[in-house]
């Protein structure tokens, strides 16, 4: 079981090493569940390990876990990724290849809201690019409901919206 878990943490070191953005954990669940690989219990316990390990960074934006690699990650990868066969390598590859525009647009417009303290809520959306934000907005609502309206529609409504701003603006 040990090796295949070491395994399993330096796939998964090795999908965030090969992307520029944070991930999900249903982004790199979906991976190794399509790929078969193994179950959705090992992965989670694989994710926590390298956390708990540091070679990953864990953060949580709105119920959504994000997983980037650190430095120590990509140093344990280099000293041990050999360990991956070409094939897994040549999966992964093309997984990210195929996927990565729309995996990092569902990370690319993070929104997440919070109440204001006078009993209203704020809805804070972004637009990120290469880690900066090119539109950050919050909207202050009156119920929770609101809220998280704004920040469910905010990933599809974003470019559109951007498109607008720019336009009435400049």
């Amino acid at each position: 079981m040990s090796d295949t878990l070491t395994l399993y943490k330096l796939i998964l070191l090795y999908m965030l090493d090969k992307v520029s953005f944070p991930m999900s954990n249903g982004q790199l669940s979906e991976f190794m569940l399509d790929k078969e690989y193994t179950d959705y219990f090992t992965v989670q316990t694989a994710l926590s390990e390298l956390v708990e390990a540091s070679f990953l960074h864990l953060k949580t934006v709105r119920n959504t876990s994000l997983y980037s690699i650190t430095d120590e990650g990509e140093r344990t990868l280099e000293f041990f990724g050999k360990k991956i066969s070409s094939q897994i390598r040549e999966e992964i590859d093309e997984y990210l290849k195929e996927h990565k525009y729309e995996l990092r647009n569902e990370i690319s417009v993070p929104a997440d809201y919070y109440p204001t303290g006078n009993g209203e809520y704020a809805a804070r959306c972004r637009v990120l690019e290469k880690g900066s934000a090119i539109i950050d907005l919050t909207l202050t609502v009156p119920t929770k409901e609101q809220a998280e309206s704004i920040c469910a529609h905010w990933g599809t409504r974003s470019q559109q919206l951007y498109a607008y701003l720019m336009q009435n603006l400049l």
